[in-house]
């Protein structure tokens, strides 16, 4: 196997894993989701949306459809065992940041229902909904003229973007917008979807209901493939660090003079892992799973290097690495390595 390919999950269930996805029987009605799904409906109807209830479905991703004013949700989410694997593999959404795409992706609906971007007025303040998509783009960190919301700087993507950010935002329960972007240029935005959920309201959707994409009752793929499939091949971009004299730099070697107060180093990378992937993906806005490869990464060579960290310093390393790591995901966010040459 490729250092690089997605592994199965050692934990694995061999007969659930060879199953094709849609004869696991998933609903969202009776699993984990339904009772964040209900939230999401009490928190539009708080803020006066009295007529909007998109659907939700089951699929491979977080999305919406192409102008369809549906919810498309994570499989996984719908069984804990699945979460589990989901969670071997890539990390996984805690109830916490479900919420947070639930809203995002409900901006997006609200948007596709009431057709509010072919206004004028949604295009002077967002600007055009028909501009390119673009994988890859270059953001401004810590633009003021764009909200906070999903990790990263995601409301720079495309006009389409800002807009569900920017209702998620508004959206959230005790968010406090006002305040909190006072005198940023993200304000009028804010101002703009509080402004069209009063217009609209009490009004019944141009679009009520909307064309599902591939559901979770289409999905001929086993878990197995599935994962095999979804895992980005980042072998060549990673495979290309020269990490040794950086890592060298913030570690220890051990000596015979250097054993006492000293202990592994990727023992503390390995227990601090996920705290340095959140804090890298959020503020860099790089794909959490090339930033989860990342960090495993430096978290490997370090013990091929036997490299050791200092006992009552572990916050310090750990802060070094983190800003370590952050260059590394700037560099490929920005020029699509991780390295100059």
């Amino acid at each position: 196997m490729h250092p690089f390919e997605a592994p199965v999950p050692p934990t694995a269930d061999p007969e659930l894993l060879s199953k094709p996805i849609k004869e696991l029987g998933l609903r969202i009605e009776g699993s984990p989701l339904e009772k964040l799904v209900l939230q999401l409906y009490k928190e539009m109807d708080r803020k006066g949306l009295k007529h909007f209830r998109p659907k939700c479905y089951l699929t491979d991703e977080w999305g919406c459809p192409d102008e369809e004013p549906v919810i498309g949700i994570p499989f996984y989410l719908a069984d804990p065992k699945l979460a589990a694997y989901e969670k071997t593999m890539n990390d996984l959404e805690d109830e916490r940041e479900i919420m947070m795409y639930l809203r995002h992706e409900a901006g997006h609906a609200f948007n596709y229902a009431y057709e509010l971007y072919k206004r004028d007025d949604w295009k002077a303040v967002f600007g055009p909904f028909r501009r390119p998509y673009r994988d890859r783009y270059r953001p401004v960190p810590f633009s003021r003229r764009f909200v906070r919301h999903i990790a990263g700087w995601y409301a720079q993507k495309h006009p389409d973007e800002d807009y569900a950010e920017t209702f998620a935002v508004w959206l959230t329960p005790r968010s406090n917008w006002r305040a909190r972007y006072k005198g940023w240029g993200a304000l009028h935005k804010l101002r703009y979807v509080d402004r069209m959920a009063r217009t609209y309201g009490n009004q019944e959707p141009l679009r009520p209901l909307g064309e599902t994409d591939l559901t979770v009752d289409e999905m001929e793929v086993t878990l197995e493939d599935f994962y095999r499939q979804t895992q980005h091949d980042e072998s060549q971009a990673i495979a290309s660090l020269a990490l040794d004299t950086d890592l060298t730099d913030i570690f220890l070697k051990p000596s015979k003079r250097r054993r006492n107060g000293i202990f592994p180093a990727a023992s503390l990378l390995a227990a601090r892992r996920k705290e340095i992937v959140d804090k890298v993906t959020y503020w860099t806005g790089v794909r959490r799973p090339l930033v989860k490869k990342l960090v495993e990464s430096i978290e490997e060579r370090v013990r091929q290097l036997n490299l050791a960290a200092l006992h009552g310093r572990e916050d310090a390393a750990v802060v070094e690495i983190t800003a370590y790591t952050t260059t590394l995901a700037m560099n490929y966010l920005t020029r699509g390595r991780f390295t100059l040459e």
